[in-house]
């Protein structure tokens, strides 16, 4: 999702260059040790440049008890990816762990967690297994290679004659001893800045189908997530938005809020997008909420723009009709001529996120002036851009901020956005509360109906395609133009992510992996509507569009679809097809005989740098489509875990057929959000849920991402079992029969 060329940009070098190689921090005898750091130590004592990064040593990654209990810090917010067992099976694996007593814990915003190719802490685009991969395996190396040499010295004999597996390090003669006896002394030896890593047929948990490290807790509802925080004496808020997004009061009459019982205060707030709200602070949810619900508000929207979906739709059309900043070029003179035309529009609403856990972001302060200090407890898929939020809006200093990264119920990227918003709107929230003389740490909680209605949603699309192509399939020329709101612009990625008046994002997934002449452009109105990636990104459209396209050009040329795909890939596309062919190969396609009223569905593509192929069948029932039954091939390279690869597939085709149902859009009026709730913005229900299989390529090659692209393929090959049971392409999504 992010380039490297931001790394520079948002590392902090003094804090990178700064770190002491043999800086260690003792826990305790009782608790056996952790591998820590002192940051800036260093650079304090005036030492040379370390030889290890912070996020290269075993540095507060890996912390062994005396009984043997392996705890690994995990660098990503766990939200029900698997990453907290991935990774620790990653480490695991190189430090010959015993995983029966392997644990995982969250990391926070210190340095040492930042993404190792960003440079920044990100949790997003798929990258914490693919980004951290080599890097948690040399920290599992790093410790092993110390506590063998803590054992070595103990036995007085060569390192390189002892051996290690299930957390104890083997001896001659038989000699054992628990990595956990050996902790204390292992955390006073160097950390070895080389050390050889396992060749993967020696692999023993890598590879392996695992049970996710966090499910005992979250099956049986034992699992705290952020919106679980309870502190002594805290209360909670809720705050009234503006209904036009950057509205601000007119007047306020919080008479009848102040006297529900529980209530303690009615504070009127700035917003991170420059308008305001009011946030009502009492004992409980329900008091904040009766007290919300009895305000009496007045909002001024001058100078805001009111979107209206229809009129909006009907500029985007005008707009798509013109060739806008041109990503791709090709030769379009081919197109006058060509035998045989495609002239498509697709249409695409905009999304919200929608995680099963609200928004939520719990702040307490302590002190004031210079020794002020704060703790912020959420779930965040950013901690560092949101610590720096934080530090910024209460004016404290950044060594006096703590912030612990919480479980979090869902995401999809709204827990990740430049503007930290809900922890702008939570801190800013405390601040007020301070100032009036409340000393309790407030939690910040939006309501669901908040999270639908408060804004960064997938943007609006409109495609429109012109593709000429002969009686065989050979596309001619195929013009493309792209409508929608840029998510890069106006934040800190868009110098890097906005190229030639195109944001990237936008425009990611189209043309490849297949051999085509395409001119693709793009134009980004500004509305006033926030807009975020959303899982799975500009993926979420362009391979709709691309999909459902190359299945009617097969179907107008009378090819088999999957055929047509083979043939028209770029010869590059190996692991498409290696997809392709094993999804069809388990699905039985071409082979057996649907039952009436049954067809097959297509599509294929690669977001994340992994490749997912759908073979589906789909059917009509009572005017409405319906999903039966989804086979999947995945070429992700390694599978660290099984286990997780597939439910991530089965997640991801389930939230990509959340945008095929009716009712699964967010539309405006007069600037205002007409949706509220699961009522009226529809996710699919377990009776829609097809059988998903899924089925992986072998592959020894180094992982690749897995947490998106299972989403963007499930809705096209969908679209395209329809449009052969009906003989009508679906142009639109939600999709619409009539």
């Amino acid at each position: 999702m992010l380039p490297p060329q931001l790394e520079r940009r948002l590392a902090d070098p003094a804090e990178v260059d700064g770190l002491p190689r043999r800086s260690f921090l003792k826990i305790g005898a009782a608790t056996g040790f952790a591998l820590g750091v002192f940051p800036l130590l260093g650079q304090a004592q005036g030492a040379a440049a370390p030889a290890l990064k912070p996020g290269q040593q075993p540095a507060a990654f890996v912390k062994i008890a005396r009984d043997g209990t392996v705890t690994v810090t995990v660098n990503r917010l766990e939200f029900g990816q698997g990453t907290h067992t991935g990774l620790a099976m990653v480490l695991a694996e190189e430090l010959d762990a015993d995983w029966s007593r392997v644990r995982a814990t969250h990391g926070d915003a210190a340095i040492a967690y930042a993404d190792p190719a960003y440079g920044m802490h990100l949790t997003g685009g798929s990258t914490a297994i693919k980004n951290s991969y080599t890097q948690y395996r040399e920290l599992g190396a790093r410790t092993r290679a110390m506590l063998v040499q803590a054992a070595a010295t103990q036995w007085g004999v060569p390192a390189a004659s002892l051996a290690t597996e299930r957390g104890v390090v083997i001896g001659p003669g038989g000699r054992r001893l628990d990595y956990g006896a050996l902790a204390e002394a292992a955390m006073q030896l160097p950390v070895p800045t080389q050390v050889t890593l396992k060749d993967p047929k020696n692999f023993k948990l890598i590879g392996q189908p695992t049970g996710r490290l966090d499910a005992p807790a979250k099956s049986s509802g034992r699992q705290d997530f952020g919106i679980d925080v309870r502190l002594p004496g805290m209360l909670t808020a809720v705050c009234q938005h503006p209904p036009v997004f950057g509205g601000k009061l007119a007047s306020v009459d919080d008479s009848a809020a102040r006297a529900v019982k529980g209530v303690k205060a009615v504070l009127r707030v700035p917003l991170h997008n420059g308008g305001e709200g009011v946030a009502v602070v009492a004992d409980g949810y329900w008091a904040a909420k009766q007290g919300r619900d009895a305000l009496k508000l007045e909002w001024s929207d001058a100078g805001r723009q009111k979107v209206d979906s229809a009129a909006q739709l009907a500029a985007y059309r005008a707009l798509a009709a013109k060739t806008g900043h041109v990503k791709y070029q090709a030769d379009m003179a081919p197109l006058a001529g060509a035998p045989h035309r495609i002239s498509a529009e697709f249409q695409f609403p905009y999304l919200a996120h929608a995680p099963m856990e609200p928004l939520n972001c719990t702040v307490q302060l302590t002190g004031s002036g210079a020794d002020a200090r704060a703790k912020v407890w959420t779930g965040t898929q950013m901690p560092g851009l949101d610590a720096a939020a934080a530090v910024r809006v209460l004016g404290i200093k950044p060594e006096n901020l703590a912030l612990e990264v919480q479980m979090a119920g869902g995401g999809f990227g709204r827990r990740g956005l430049p503007t930290s918003d809900f922890v702008v709107e939570a801190c800013t929230i405390a601040k007020a509360a301070q100032a009036a003389g409340i000393a309790a740490p407030i939690r910040t909680l939006w309501s669901r109906e908040d999270d639908i209605r408060g804004g960064y949603y997938r943007p609006m699309h409109v495609h429109r395609a012109e593709i000429g192509f002969d009686a065989k399939g050979k596309v001619l020329a195929w013009d493309h133009v792209i409508v929608g709101q840029s998510i890069m612009a106006g934040t800190f990625f868009e110098s890097a992510m906005v190229k030639d008046g195109v944001d990237t994002t936008m425009v990611e997934g189209m043309r490849a992996p297949y051999d085509v002449p395409m001119r693709l452009s793009a134009h980004h109105p500004k509305d006033n509507v926030p807009v975020l990636w959303w899982r799975s990104v500009g993926s979420t459209h362009t391979a709709y569009v691309m999909e459902t396209l190359v299945d009617e050009i097969a179907r107008a040329t009378q090819q088999d679809p999957v055929a047509y795909r083979m043939a028209l890939m770029d010869a590059k596309s190996t692991r498409h097809r290696a997809a392709l062919q094993l999804a069809v190969d388990r699905s039985g396609y071409g082979k057996r005989q649907l039952a009436a009223g049954r067809a097959w569905g297509v599509a294929v593509h690669e977001s994340f740098d992994s490749v997912v192929a759908y073979v589906v069948e789909a059917s009509v029932e009572n005017g409405q489509p319906k999903l039966h039954q989804v086979t999947a091939g995945v070429h992700c390279n390694l599978a660290v875990n099984p286990k997780s690869v597939e439910a991530q597939v089965q997640g991801g085709a389930l939230m990509g057929l959340s945008m095929c149902l009716p009712g699964a859009a967010i539309t405006l009026k007069d600037g205002v959000v007409e949706q509220s709730n699961f009522a009226d913005f529809v996710v699919p229900r377990i009776t829609d849920m097809p059988q998903v299989n899924v089925h992986i390529v072998p592959s020894a090659d180094a992982p690749t991402g897995m947490g998106e692209p299972g989403l963007p393929p499930l809705a096209p090959a969908f679209a395209n079992a329809i449009a052969r049971l009906t003989g009508k392409p679906l142009r639109e999504l939600p999709f619409k029969m009539a």
